[in-house]
């Protein structure tokens, strides 16, 4: 979750994201959402959000937030709704838009730029967001790439995945990043500070840098 300025911006919306969101709040107040991609754990939580907003018993409607897809996302989430119950089910519940390569769109003050990264062979982004002169990358899930450098290059904070205990485990193609090419990517793109993130629990913690937990709130 980023704020600035009074918006709220979701980036990736996976299984656990909403209910632990409604600890604080009946219903999340959110800006927009926008999803890297289409595995599970990176959006797994707008169907729940479409059922509760479907089923809610709020005082009036509920506001509708931005949700941004890549090309081809909104095929996609009607697809699933005609299996699910309502073709429009996402978009009765979201103002559904699809972002572009490279190509910047906003929600509220935050400026964000997708860039395509390579995670397998599902069509993935990074993002990299812009507020207040103040830039943040986030990888989403992303093989070691020049790409994923650039999306990160003289961020204030990089927010980067680190899946893998080596390189050598993952697919082929590529799909992941091990905590070593996380912060190889770090180092080249110059950003400021490297939050890892995305990395399993069985798996050794840096030592020299922050890994993300539940809860945890950083000032960039």
């Amino acid at each position: 979750m980023l704020e600035a300025n009074g918006s709220r911006v979701l980036l990736d919306c996976g299984p656990g994201v909403l209910g632990r969101l409604r600890e604080g709040e009946l219903w999340p107040h959110v800006d927009g959402i926008a999803i890297t991609h289409f595995h599970l754990d990176h959006w797994g939580d707008l169907v729940p959000w479409v059922w509760g907003t479907f089923y809610l018993a709020t005082n009036g409607p509920l506001p509708k937030p931005a949700l941004w897809v890549q090309p081809g996302g909104a095929e996609f989430l009607t697809g699933l709704g005609e299996r699910l119950g309502f073709p429009d089910m996402f978009e009765r519940t979201f103002e559904l838009d699809e972002y572009q390569p490279d190509t910047p769109f906003e929600i509220g003050p935050l400026v964000i730029t997708p860039t395509r990264v390579p995670h397998y062979k599902l069509q993935t982004y990074a993002f990299r967001v812009e507020a207040d002169e103040r830039t943040l990358a986030y990888s989403g899930d992303s093989a070691p790439s020049e790409e994923l450098v650039k999306a990160a290059r003289d961020a204030d904070l990089f927010v980067c995945e680190a899946t893998l205990l080596r390189g050598e485990l993952d697919g082929e193609p590529r799909g992941h990043l091990s905590l070593d090419e996380a912060i190889d990517a770090f180092e080249a793109a110059g950003a400021k500070r490297l939050l890892v993130t995305h990395r399993p629990c069985e798996l050794p913690d840096p030592e020299e840098h922050e890994l993300a937990y539940d809860g945890l709130e950083l000032d960039v």
